[in-house]
């Protein structure tokens, strides 16, 4: 679902959000018979799912024909791979932490209390919202039925974005929101936190709860659904993601990745150390990965490392909410 190879506009990479534990791999088969033989096909079996008519009809009128716009951004994803110098220099920018620290500063009771209420950290949500729509500034402009429709017609995954529309078709229903409103990425990933459609339906929250979750534009809820994301991935409370380490050059990199976890103390013991300080006493094992190989950034990375990629499967991804979380909380 996700590759190193990144867009860097107002979402941190190409489809954010997965479902936890569920990647989108699907492949699938695009529609015969005409655009608009294939709304109808997208239209009966939403009614039959339990949309009502109404809506259905609503949310569909968004889309006529298949968005030239989207269908460009989807074959034309850029092929280039960055190291992790070049993407934490891309990503990680002065604005991004400046713009940070003025956001999380005007919010710190809110995220506060939401951090407490799901036991996750006010670092991973921030950084999430950081990452994912730089503070809900760049959420996408693309409406998110006729992105998905044209790609669910379109036919490289036609099943995994013909069952995205079907689940955004409830969120219409079930958050209240008028489909105009959904924006996202060409992708149909949607709002501050660039969830995808079937990721809403699992994790979106209301804060305070019992509401419709709106992730577009009630703060409360984007970072109650991060905090409920994370919370029901794993996310282990008290605990950090990671820190930065110094590795001797007796560490060979083959001893290095985020599948080798041992004993801190023997991590220790091979001679790696924090960049500052000692190491968190509350947790007792770790990974230490190298990501650009000798000579580069190393970092020891915990569970909860693991818990944050569940939202986006890349170290590059992780370490970048980890340390832009440090950094604006």
């Amino acid at each position: 679902m996700l590759r190193r190879e990144l867009l860097l506009g107002g979402g941190a990479a190409l489809v954010a959000s997965p479902v936890c534990a569920h990647k989108a791999a699907h492949a699938g088969h695009g529609a015969t018979g005409g655009y608009a033989t294939f709304l109808a096909g997208v239209r009966r079996d939403a009614i039959a799912q339990g949309v009502s008519p109404s809506v259905v009809s609503q949310a569909l009128a968004l889309t006529s024909t298949p968005n030239p716009k989207v269908l460009q951004a989807d074959r034309h994803q850029p092929e280039f791979t960055l190291t992790w110098a070049q993407y934490k220099d891309r990503v990680l920018t002065e604005k991004k932490m400046n713009d940070g620290l003025s956001a999380v500063q005007q919010r710190t009771d809110l995220i506060g209390q939401i951090s407490g209420l799901y036991g996750v950290s006010t670092g991973a949500i921030a950084g999430i919202w950081g990452l994912e729509s730089a503070y809900g500034t760049r959420m996408g402009t693309f409406s998110v039925i006729d992105a998905l429709a044209t790609l669910a017609y379109d036919g490289r995954r036609a099943s995994f974005f013909r069952s995205e529309l079907l689940k955004a078709l409830h969120v219409v229903e079930q958050a209240g929101v008028a489909p105009t409103n959904m924006l996202g990425s060409y992708a149909g990933a949607m709002g501050q936190p660039q969830f995808m459609p079937s990721a809403y339906l699992r994790y979106a929250a209301s804060y305070p709860a019992g509401g419709r979750a709106d992730i577009w534009r009630n703060e409360g809820d984007v970072f109650a659904s991060i905090g409920n994301y994370l919370a029901r991935c794993g996310w282990q409370a008290g605990q950090p993601w990671g820190e930065g380490v110094l590795v001797p050059d007796t560490v060979s990199q083959s001893q290095l990745g985020r599948g080798q976890v041992r004993p801190v103390a023997w991590w220790r013991q091979q001679g790696v150390r924090p960049r500052a300080g000692s190491f968190d006493s509350s947790v007792s094992e770790g990974a230490v990965i190298r990501p650009d190989g000798a000579g580069g950034e190393a970092f020891i990375v915990y569970h909860n490392f693991n818990v944050i990629r569940r939202y986006n499967p890349s170290d590059f991804y992780a370490l970048a909410v980890g340390l832009l979380g440090d950094a604006i909380t």
